[in-house]
């Protein structure tokens, strides 16, 4: 495989601009394990650039994100099965309830875990979160999602040196488990205290 071609090829940043912006609705598209294995592949080879690499990838966050946003304030939250079934349903429940009050944390923390993503953003437009409060938001998350995971790929990069193919190979593994782990840590952390949500019991 020659990964220098790769790299140097002209495909590469409109693919992953693709990628990223689709990942905003199927979230079978892995896009952050992309962007590091890419930013891997640039600290290892020059190429492509890393200061394309993440206004590149910030960029198809952003679209997708208002795409997303758009379309819930086209349709709502219920026009489809999908919206109202499993974890896509459940992430609307939450979102529905909390959008308004805490806009920025949502759209902060919900750019690094998949279905919570996509819930955030159709909640707030579902919602009536004005755009010109929302575009920012999604802007500075954008970017920091995009220089976050190019950086990891970037450290890993520099640590394999000469090696590109190593460095790729490790930087897919390593951006799997930083994802499930900061879903898990996000997920944990917006589970509301068992005590705070059962309420006391009538001891009469």
């Amino acid at each position: 495989m020659d990964l220098d071609a790769i790299a140097a090829s002209s495909w590469v940043l409109p693919v992953l601009f693709a990628f990223v912006v689709g990942d905003a609705f199927l979230v079978v598209l892995p896009s952050e394990t992309l962007v590091v294995a890419l930013g891997a592949l640039a600290a290892s080879t020059g190429s492509p650039s890393l200061w394309a690499v993440v206004p590149v990838a910030a960029a198809g966050a952003v679209v997708g994100d208002l795409c997303c946003y758009l379309i819930g304030r086209r349709v709502g939250l219920d026009r489809w099965a999908w919206q109202r079934r499993g974890r896509v349903g459940r992430a609307l429940e939450r979102a529905r309830d909390t959008v308004h009050r805490r806009t920025a944390v949502l759209v902060f923390t919900a750019r690094y875990v998949p279905f919570a993503r996509i819930a955030v953003n159709l909640a707030a437009g579902a919602g009536g979160v004005p755009l010109r409060r929302y575009l920012p938001l999604s802007l500075a998350a954008g970017f920091a999602w995009a220089c976050y995971n190019v950086g990891v790929g970037a450290l890993i990069g520099a640590a394999f040196g000469d090696q590109p193919l190593l460095a790729t190979l490790v930087s897919i593994p390593v951006a799997i488990v930083l994802g499930l782990g900061i879903d898990r840590l996000i997920a944990s952390r917006s589970t509301p205290d068992a005590s705070r949500a059962t309420p006391p019991r009538d001891r009469r």
